[in-house]
């Protein structure tokens, strides 16, 4: 793919996600789901109003900030509502979030090209990322995840930045990374996840160096063979030319990572209380996080009892229990939007409006099923080097695919794996900063497949990239609750476990 024709393939990828997150942005008057709190809670720093909340602030400062731009700008003000403490539009709480998480696809396209300088990879992130449906879902409404996510993947983006970068140069990019890891943490205490894959990438790649260190300097004489010699350049092996900013890792030291990517993280997650902490004096910085951790393991046992729609981790991958965000009934196309109430009785509706926090199906199912071929990669590294150590260590360095597999993989499971230990009833977009490094996976394997010499498997790519596209299409009324009847609702509801 040429220059050009990414530039205008990104731009593209970006204007489409702008155009859905804003179209018919403030047709729900009223609040949908977590916006009776986040909206509120936005909306009560302006007013100046003392309230518990039960995350970090800083989705809310954005939201409060939002919503006093949007309270001064003279269109968009045709419908308002008092549910959040003020007299506000929907526009005006919606639109900084729905501004946000336009840019999402883009990041994940940044961190796709910077792990592998290839275009068509880096097009294929952003496309798949922007016909996501939770993602649409959760940009479109005054709700904080998108936040997590956001920094959490600008916190990537630029350690691998920095990664590229000597000096001062590299310095800058680090302290930016610090910054972005500390907001997402700011955000929601699982943003600390995208801090924790950075970590289990940065050990990785000392536990390579360290064993390719160690089968050198065991066999000089495969050394001497290839000309290579034992000592190390700026603290890494000669032998290893650098393809991807991920084999530089192992220039930055336990002192540096601690302090950009531990001090500096922590630095800014403390900053940002102040504001709160301030308006509401009931709470010192230690109390207040003694009362959320005290909120969250009140929330009760991860079941249906609890909430009709509590998803234990093992649930999310597969998407076996999404969640509706909103849903109402009406007679006819002709009535007013419905948006208090109880839907009507059973079989009485013929118009049904649905906001369900659903991924695109075929895209997170292709997208698992990337992601364990990339550990199927990564397996078979690691048993190719057991069965033949020699030739592992004195071959070519591992390959920037393989360090893709193991940032993606990696990424993954440090996103996932700490909620298997949650006892409180979860929901499906806890998962979305795991989701977003499987959008990376199936995108690198769409990739691989259009590239390749074989007829049939730049077929299976092509294949695999329109029936996500289509799927999108397909659903996409339940993302931004169009009007349907109750047998296309049906005919989207392909399982009962996702009513």
């Amino acid at each position: 793919m040429t220059k050009k024709w990414f530039s205008i393939g990104m731009a593209s990828v970006f204007f489409l996600s702008l155009a859905l997150r804003f179209w018919g942005l403030g047709r729900f008057n009223t609040l949908v789901f977590d916006e009776v709190y986040f909206a509120t809670f936005g909306n009560n720093y302006l007013i100046h109003k003392p309230f518990f909340n039960a995350h970090p602030p800083l989705s809310q400062y954005i939201i409060g900030i939002g919503i006093w731009i949007g309270s001064h700008i003279p269109f968009w003000q045709e419908q308002v509502n008092g549910l959040a403490g003020s007299v506000l539009t929907p526009w005006s709480y919606r639109w900084i979030n729905a501004l946000t998480g336009s840019f999402i696809p883009l990041v994940v396209a940044a961190i796709a090209y910077q792990i592998s300088h290839r275009r068509s990879f880096a097009f294929l992130a952003g496309l798949f990322t922007a016909c996501d449906g939770i993602f649409l879902v959760e940009s479109r409404y005054a709700l904080n995840n998108i936040y997590i996510v956001i920094f959490g993947l600008l916190g990537q983006w630029f350690l691998l930045l920095g990664l590229e970068k000597e000096n001062k140069k590299r310095t800058f990019w680090l302290v930016c990374s610090g910054i972005g890891f500390g907001a997402s943490a700011a955000t929601k205490w699982n943003g600390l996840w995208f801090l924790l894959g950075a970590y289990f990438i940065w050990i990785t790649a000392w536990l390579i160096r360290l064993v390719q260190a160690f089968y050198f300097a065991k066999n000089k004489q495969v050394l001497d063979e290839f000309n290579v010699s034992d000592s190390y350049s700026d603290g890494d092996l000669k032998l290893n030319t650098v393809q991807t900013p991920l084999q530089k890792l192992t220039q930055l030291n336990v002192f540096q990572m601690l302090f950009f990517l531990g001090i500096i993280p922590a630095l800014i997650y403390s900053v940002i209380w102040i504001p709160h902490l301030e308006l509401d004096k009931r709470f010192g910085f230690i109390k207040v996080h003694q009362e959320i951790l005290k909120f969250h393991l009140q929330l009760g046992g991860n079941s249906a009892d609890v909430h009709p729609y509590c998803a234990a981790w093992y649930k999310w991958p597969l998407m076996t229990r999404p969640m509706a965000y909103y849903y109402q009934t009406a007679l006819s196309l002709n009535e007013p939007l419905p948006v208090m109430g109880p839907p009507l009785p059973p079989g009485t509706a013929k118009v049904i409006y649905d906001v369900h926090a659903m991924g695109n199906p075929f895209l997170w199912w292709f997208a698992l099923g990337s992601l364990f071929f990339l550990v199927g990669i990564i397996v078979w590294q690691f048993v190719n080097f057991c069965v033949k150590p020699k030739r592992f260590s004195a071959a070519t360095p591992m390959s920037v695919d393989t360090w893709i597999a193991l940032f993606l993989v990696l990424n993954y499971l440090a996103n996932l794996l700490p909620w298997v230990q949650v006892k409180r009833c979860v929901f499906i977009y806890h998962y979305m900063p795991a989701v977003v490094f499987t959008f990376l996976a199936i995108a690198w394997f769409v990739d691989q497949c259009i590239r390749s010499y074989h007829l049939y498997l730049r077929a299976l790519g092509v294949s695999i990239t329109f029936i996500i596209l289509i799927s999108f299409v397909f659903w996409i009324p339940i993302y931004l609750g169009l009007p349907l009847s109750p047998d296309a609702y049906k005919l989207r509801m392909w399982f009962d476990s996702w009513i």
